[in-house]
């Protein structure tokens, strides 16, 4: 039997992403949000409301990087989304974060963060807050590659948002693998 919970925005998993800017002062700021994803081949899409200065950082300079928040870092990922720099300007230091400029758009990487999509604005409507942006380059530190030098997820340890419970749970172990294990049932 089924329990029905209407509707609501429960999927599983929810990525933690750290959307990071520069305001008019080259002050660098980061939000934290959980609905997002990839919308498209080099394209990530997020639900994201014009109040937030990182949008308004977003429609001036018209680029942004998108960080993966880890659980070596859930409470200054935390932080980042419970408090606005509309009232906190320098939030980012008070979190702990360090920044380096993005090399392919004018946006910070947040240092700490290790895996970060470097995008420039694609699109964004303000009535139903979604923004598209491009990815036009995925950053990763050394410290996250695997033997093959691929992003190893398990040294990347993400966290992903509970919709549900409101707590931030760590991705588990390989259940499988992608388009391979499907093609038993051929």
């Amino acid at each position: 039997m089924r329990k029905n919970f209407g509707a609501k925005p429960y999927t599983y998993p929810q990525p933690v992403l750290i959307i990071a800017t520069y305001d008019e002062n080259g002050t660098a700021d980061a939000m934290n949000a959980a609905w997002g994803g990839i919308s498209d081949d080099t394209q990530i899409s997020m639900c994201l409301s014009a109040e937030h200065k990182t949008v308004k950082n977003i429609l001036a300079r018209g680029a942004f990087t998108v960080s993966m928040a880890d659980a070596a870092h859930v409470t200054e990922c935390d932080y980042v989304g419970i408090v606005s720099a509309n009232d906190v300007p320098d939030k980012l230091a008070k979190a702990g974060f360090h920044t380096t400029k993005a090399e392919f758009v004018d946006a910070p990487l947040i240092d700490e963060l290790p895996m970060a999509l470097e995008c420039t604005l694609v699109h964004y409507d303000a009535e139903s807050c979604r923004l598209t942006g491009e990815i036009v380059n995925v950053s990763a530190d050394e410290r996250i590659l695997g033997e093959n030098g691929k992003i190893d997820p398990g040294k990347l340890d993400p966290i992903t948002f509970d919709p549900v419970n409101h707590t931030y749970l760590k991705l588990g172990a390989k259940a499988g693998n992608a388009f391979k294990d499907g093609l038993k049932l051929r």
